[in-house]
């Protein structure tokens, strides 16, 4: 059965960052994927997570910075896409252009399963 979705939902982040989910858990109580447009300001970063669900990343503008593995970073510029997998370490950010991205996660996410450093 087709289901069109009218709206994303906008889920609260502290930082600036803006994320409208678009399928999940959130959005349409899909639990299999989540999809969300992700806009991060100018020189943002998180925390860094562990999460239980893989991630795919794709940029639209700016570039995604990645650090992972033991002090490693990998910079996803626009036209590009990463995965990083379940259970490893990671923190996002962005550089002095900030950043406009898709995330897809499967499972979808949640934040029970994000696994913020506090």
């Amino acid at each position: 059965m087709v289901q069109l979705y009218s709206e994303p939902v906008r889920i609260p982040v502290p930082g600036g960052k803006i994320i409208d989910e678009h399928i999940g858990a959130a959005s349409t109580d899909e639990s299999r994927l989540s999809v969300a447009h992700m806009q991060a300001p100018a020189d943002w970063s998180e925390p860094f997570q562990t999460p239980e669900f893989d991630e795919f990343t794709v940029v639209l503008r700016g570039a995604v910075i990645v650090e992972h593995g033991d002090g490693e970073s990998t910079t996803v510029n626009a036209g590009q896409s990463l995965k990083t997998t379940a259970g490893e370490r990671i923190r996002y950010s962005t550089g002095p252009d900030g950043a406009d991205y898709i995330a897809v996660c499967l499972p979808a996410f949640s934040p029970d399963t994000v696994n913020r450093d506090e």
